[in-house]
């Protein structure tokens, strides 16, 4: 861990709790800061307030006072999650006090070597890939953090200047992090994200570019090269460009071209060997490859990575075969986009496990997808009624109506045949029935593994 004074002292507020903001908290202490933690709701674990007093910070919850930003606090570490326009926050901008996320604490921090990923998707697969090949390669020690589930900065603490994190980093995160600065940077793609938080589709942007804002020349940008607007973003950097692209329109960095992936005309695997399917894990094995190999990994140990590693959690997770069927859990695919990308992955018939929160949208832009990929669907949730629509537009002869995912599998079952794929790619949020996507998931694979008699394979 780098020695940083400039806390020494400092008044700083932590707004909002979460992985992210009790570890800022603990670390600011340790930085030599005057703590104050807050958050508007109460924690129900009471050990959390407790650890946190015990650290001598100060913990408000329960609201978010607006006499805090009264209290000259010389900086606010914010939750990332907590918008701009919350009235609190905008005190402080009106201030002028800073406000920064973990992500700026952590690489304050950080001595090592950090590569970090953002995009609009694949980021989690991409940031797990890249971090179990330099592993693989054992020429740092290495860990992921950030975005991915994993506090930055209590991994920071505990990683030496000869080491390498590998960061997945959202557009909250990254708005919040005016200094960082990684060697190694990737952007996975950009499409219209969180709009509701940022206002617009410029400021989403300028938002993901912080990752590259503070590189120079010495340093790398990784990005994909398969849309004009996204060769026009990389222009923005003052790094090095090194492209990735799976539709062949550069050769300069990562490639596929007539099937096989290409590290800078060296060929490295055929693409129909990475584990991953899908062309988006296509996408996001070149982005791996193109910083492992700027980091130094052989091919032998990239090729022994994308042969073997089957996915992450909730993301297309290949679950199991049973009985001549394979069970994949999509959970993870929560708008149209998502599920439009899971079905391109599958050339076996799909029966299709669908539906979750009514957004107020109806599901035509499925229909084309539905009528190549799906054989059967299972619709349940409260947009089910809108799946079911979109099903019979497709002319999905098999379409059952069932309460939930968990019920959905037996229901998956009796309409699956030999060679079938069970997928669940929901194309909606989980919080009508489920209290995260990840929940949802856990409890289809609990279902998949009481109807086989089996565990998920990994």
């Amino acid at each position: 861990m780098r020695q940083v004074t400039k806390y020494q002292g400092k008044k700083a507020l932590v707004l909002g709790f979460g992985i992210s903001g009790i570890n800022a908290a603990h670390l600011l202490v340790k930085l030599g800061a005057q703590v104050v933690a807050n958050d508007q709701k109460t924690p129900e674990d009471p050990a959390v307030v407790a650890d946190l007093k015990a650290d001598g910070i100060e913990v408000i919850t329960g609201e978010n006072p607006l006499w805090l930003a009264d209290e000259d606090f010389d900086v606010v570490v914010k939750n990332p999650g907590i918008p701009y326009d919350v009235p609190l926050v905008q005190k402080f901008m009106a201030q002028k006090t800073p406000i920064i996320t973990e992500a700026e604490l952590a690489s304050e921090i950080f001595a090592g070597h950090l590569i970090a990923v953002t995009g609009s998707n694949g980021k989690t697969t991409t940031t797990t890939l890249i971090e179990k090949m330099v592993a693989k390669s054992n020429l740092h020690q290495t860990a992921y953090a950030g975005n991915i589930g994993v506090s930055f900065s209590k991994t920071a603490e505990k990683m030496g200047a000869d080491d390498t994190i590998v960061a997945e980093l959202s557009s909250f995160q990254l708005l919040g992090a005016p200094t960082i600065h990684p060697h190694i940077a990737v952007i996975t793609n950009i499409f219209a994200n969180h709009l509701d938080y940022h206002k617009n589709r410029e400021n989403y942007i300028n938002a993901k570019l912080n990752i590259t804002r503070n590189q120079t020349k010495d340093d790398y940008l990784i990005i994909n090269w398969d849309r004009d607007e996204w060769q026009a973003v990389a222009r923005r950097s003052n790094a090095t460009i090194i492209p990735f692209s799976r539709l062949n329109k550069s050769h300069e960095g990562a490639y596929e071209q007539d099937g096989m992936i290409y590290w800078r005309d060296e060929a490295i695997m055929a693409a129909k060997d990475i584990r991953l399917i899908g062309p988006q894990n296509v996408e996001n094995a070149l982005a791996a490859i193109a910083a492992a190999k700027l980091s130094g990994v052989s091919n032998e140990d990239i090729v022994a990575v994308l042969t073997t590693f089957s996915g992450v959690r909730h993301r297309l997770q290949y679950v199991m075969d049973y009985q001549g069927r394979r069970f994949y859990n999509d959970s993870k695919s929560t708008d149209i986009e998502a599920t439009e990308v899971a079905l391109q992955g599958f050339e076996q018939p799909v029966i299709l496990l669908a539906g979750g929160l009514d957004r107020g949208y109806t599901f035509e832009r499925l229909v084309p997808y539905f009528k190549k990929h799906v054989k059967a669907i299972i619709v349940f949730g409260e947009c089910k009624q809108q799946m079911k629509d979109a099903a019979e537009q497709a002319g999905i002869a098999k379409i059952v109506e069932t309460e939930n995912a968990i019920t959905a599998v037996p229901e998956a079952w009796k309409l699956s045949e030999p060679g079938d794929v069970i997928l669940l790619s929901p194309a909606n949020a989980s919080w009508d029935q489920f209290p995260s996507f990840e929940v949802r998931g856990d409890k289809f694979i609990k279902a998949v593994e009481e109807l086989t008699g089996q565990k998920e394979q990994n």
